[in-house]
């Protein structure tokens, strides 16, 4: 295949020489044609048209409803009947039913911290109770105890004597020692407990019991300024309002006072034993009846002796009778001359009874230091009451008669009479008042 062949077309021809194009530029004018403005049109400024304002409409004020006429009550000429009341036939006085001991026990409750009253002393930055630097002592009474319990001791040692001479040498000595050193027991806290169970006839507190007592024994505890872990808080299953301070660290409450008596006169009767032991009465009463311990066994048992021969005697013949008697009497007689402070015990329980009868009002004006005058007061007023229906029930049985205790019951009596403890009481109070003026 050939290649077409084109004819030969000649080249451009180009000029040679450039273009010439002017140097000068054009002049054109300087001023330029003024536009007009054109001004804006001016438009008629009209008034806002008033419109004529119409007044409220009036409308007619009717006048209020009449009041129609209150209907009078219609006026009875006789008042209403009046019918007797029905008395009610007496009927003869019946005892409350004895509740069983189960339904005196409180639920259990799970334990609570101890609500501290407002006005105890503590200090707000530890939280803790400022304690007395005397927790405890020995006041007067307590010595006094000490002192009039000295024969009953004498005697206490005769016996242990008499004993001693059935040993042999060296054992009547060891045995004389022990006795006299047994009196430390009084204060360990195995035999406390040994003797409030057995010879006070008391027992721990339960823990429901101590749910209520905890408590308020911080409370009174707290005011007096004494550590309460120093004591334990026992019950006496008595149905009676009562309160004991025993050994050396054992407070007891009896269990009807426990769920009869208001938080305030439970705190006063506490308060009132912790009188006795900050005192020293209760360690003082236990140490005495120790240390005459000795002297009761031989004295019962002599007594026990006596009657039995007196008995057996009678049976033969009247005269056997009589010479048992006076061999006992003179035997009595013969022993208190060769050693005469016995004598001293024919006096003693009347002083003892003295002193026990003083140690109680310390004891009152201790709780009301505290501030429990009025719940003490109240206490006592209780103790009338109680008195009182016992004296009614006790002259009911004598036909009429009234029953008092004698004098010599009263002179042997350990506590004074509730007419006393109130009078004291309040004497305390009127002072207190008047000096806080």
């Amino acid at each position: 295949m050939t290649e077409p062949t084109y004819p030969d077309a000649p080249p451009p021809q180009h000029p040679g020489a450039p273009p010439q194009y002017p140097t000068v530029p054009p002049q054109y004018p300087q001023g330029a044609a003024p536009y007009p403005v054109p001004t804006p049109p001016q438009y008629p400024t009209t008034a806002a048209p008033q419109y004529p304002t119409a007044p409220p409409p009036q409308y007619p004020t009717t006048a209020a409803p009449p009041r129609y006429p209150a209907a009078t009550p219609p006026q009875y000429s006789a008042p209403a009947p009046r019918y007797p009341a029905a008395t009610p036939p007496p009927h003869p006085p019946q005892q409350p039913p004895r509740v069983p001991a189960q339904a005196f026990a409180p639920p259990p409750a799970p334990p609570q911290p101890p609500v501290l009253d407002p006005t105890v002393d503590i200090d707000p930055h530890t939280g803790r109770i400022h304690l007395a630097a005397r927790q405890r002592g020995a006041d007067a009474t307590a010595i006094g105890q000490l002192v009039f319990q000295l024969p009953h001791f004498l005697c206490s040692l005769l016996v242990v004597g008499i004993v001693s001479l059935f040993l042999a040498e060296p054992f009547d000595y060891l045995l004389i020692g022990a006795w006299i050193a047994s009196g430390a027991l009084v204060f360990h806290r195995p035999t406390e407990k040994l003797l409030a169970r057995h010879l006070f006839r008391m027992r721990p507190a339960l823990h429901s019991e101590l749910t209520r007592l905890e408590p308020i024994w911080h409370q009174v505890t707290a005011k007096a300024g004494v550590n309460p872990e120093t004591y334990d808080l026992w019950i006496e299953d008595h149905q009676a309002v009562n309160a004991t301070a025993a050994a050396g660290h054992i407070v007891g409450v009896t269990r009807y006072a426990l769920e009869t008596l208001p938080d305030a006169q439970l705190a006063a009767v506490l308060a009132h034993e912790l009188g006795h032991h900050r005192g020293g009465h209760a360690w003082a009463t236990l140490l005495g009846y120790w240390y005459s311990m000795p002297a009761r066994i031989a004295w019962a048992a002599f007594r026990i002796g006596a009657v039995i021969a007196f008995r057996i005697a009678s049976v033969f013949s009247l005269l056997g009778a009589l010479v048992v008697g006076l061999v006992s009497v003179v035997l009595v007689v013969a022993v208190a001359l060769s050693f005469p402070p016995l004598l001293l015990i024919l006096v003693t329980p009347y002083l003892l009874a003295a002193v026990g009868r003083r140690s109680e009002l310390r004891a009152d004006v201790q709780a009301a230091e505290l501030g429990f005058a009025d719940a003490m007061i109240e206490v006592f007023h209780g103790f009338l009451r109680d008195e009182e229906q016992a004296l009614a029930i006790a002259a009911r049985e004598n036909g009429g008669r009234a029953v008092r205790p004698g004098l010599g019951q009263r002179l042997l009596s350990s506590h004074p009479d509730t007419h006393t403890r109130i009078r004291r009481l309040e004497d305390w109070r009127a002072a207190a008042a008047s000096a806080a003026r």
